[in-house]
């Protein structure tokens, strides 16, 4: 039987009154009856959960390091995450810090200016040897950690927040394969960074689904572009050029508009078939004016209500690590795209 309000006031010695507003975040009970209340509700077992992960007993500081820069989707996400963190009573505040560049000295110096009420940090980050010991210190000092879209598995983290990045680059393989019905003849490949671990995972699986169920297709070029929109443009400009037949591009990352420039610009005389990721205002575009075929979205608004939820889950728990669970990937078509 699930407790009450009066099991909680019994729990903690206080009236019911105090406990009610206390658990409705009311006005007019000091800190340490708040601390009292919440402490003796997670004991009783009376405390909500949200997708089966326990929250805790006072509100948490939250810190977000991600490198947005001109990245719509990174954008979204960052904009989603202070929207669910601000409608969380359980959240005392959320700051998202804009990453400098993607390099570890651009994370080191932003988690110099962490908060010292900091109970837990999301990241976005390269799998780098310098990376995994700043995240590691950041442990160590008693901060909690999730990652989040591209996972760095060697750091300490709680959990990871994100879909299976290897998962949807094979996705994209078959796709490929399937829109382009048996023709053989040559792909391009977009990559943001190989530093990425989800980047390199989504361009690993997609070579293994080719190799496994589509030899007569093959990766002519594979441009590193580090989500730069202009050397994406300079990429595919120069792949066009060196294949005139070219069957298909897979964007990898960011550097989405970047193709979409060329493939305006360059006017092949049978577009290519277009695979990216992330569903944002510039993809729903592409795909309504058929310049993509399909969009593999991560979904911004569950990640980062999830990376928010996890982090107040692992503040809660005791355990070092929370239970694994991938985010599901979306395929958007031009007929499937959803209400913002």
């Amino acid at each position: 039987m699930k407790a009450t309000v009066a099991d909680i006031a019994r729990s903690c010695g206080l009236s019911t009154a105090t406990v009610d507003r206390v658990l409705n975040n009311r006005p007019g009970a000091s800190a340490a009856n708040r601390q009292r209340v919440m402490e003796a509700a997670k004991q009783l077992g009376y405390l909500p959960t949200l997708d089966q992960v326990v929250l805790p007993s006072k509100p948490a500081h939250l810190e977000f390091f991600l490198p947005i820069g001109s990245n719509a989707f990174m954008a979204d996400l960052a904009h989603h995450i202070e929207d669910y963190a601000g409608r969380l009573p359980l959240v005392a505040s959320c700051r998202i810090h804009n990453l400098a560049g993607i390099s570890p000295a651009a994370l080191q110096g932003a988690v110099e200016n962490l908060s010292l009420k900091a109970n837990g940090v999301g990241v976005i980050a390269v799998d780098h040897p310098r990376t995994r010991n700043i995240l590691r210190e950041l442990v160590e000092a008693g901060i909690r950690l999730v990652t989040l879209v591209s996972d760095v598995p060697a750091a300490p983290r709680s959990a990871y927040v994100g879909i299976d990045n290897r998962v949807a680059g094979r996705t994209a393989a078959l796709l490929m394969g399937r829109f382009l019905g048996g023709r053989t003849g040559h792909l391009a490949m977009v990559v943001g960074s190989r530093s990425y671990r989800g980047h390199e995972e989504r361009e690993m699986g997609f070579r293994s689904v080719l190799a496994e169920e589509f030899p007569n297709l093959t990766v002519s070029s594979a441009v590193e572009i580090n989500d730069e929109p202009d050397a994406s443009y300079r990429a595919t400009m120069k792949a066009l050029h060196n294949e005139p037949e070219l069957l298909g591009i897979y964007c990898v990352g960011a550097g989405r508009s970047g193709v979409a420039k060329a493939l305006l610009e360059a006017k092949p005389r049978k577009k290519p078939v277009f695979i990216c990721h992330d569903l944002t205002k510039e993809t729903r575009r592409y795909l309504v004016d058929d310049l993509a075929d399909v969009v593999i979205d991560q979904n911004a608004r569950l990640i980062a209500e999830q990376s928010v939820i996890r982090l107040l889950g692992s503040i809660a728990s005791s355990a070092p690590y929370l239970t694994k669970k991938f985010i599901e990937p979306r395929l958007i078509f031009k007929e499937n795209v959803p209400v913002q």
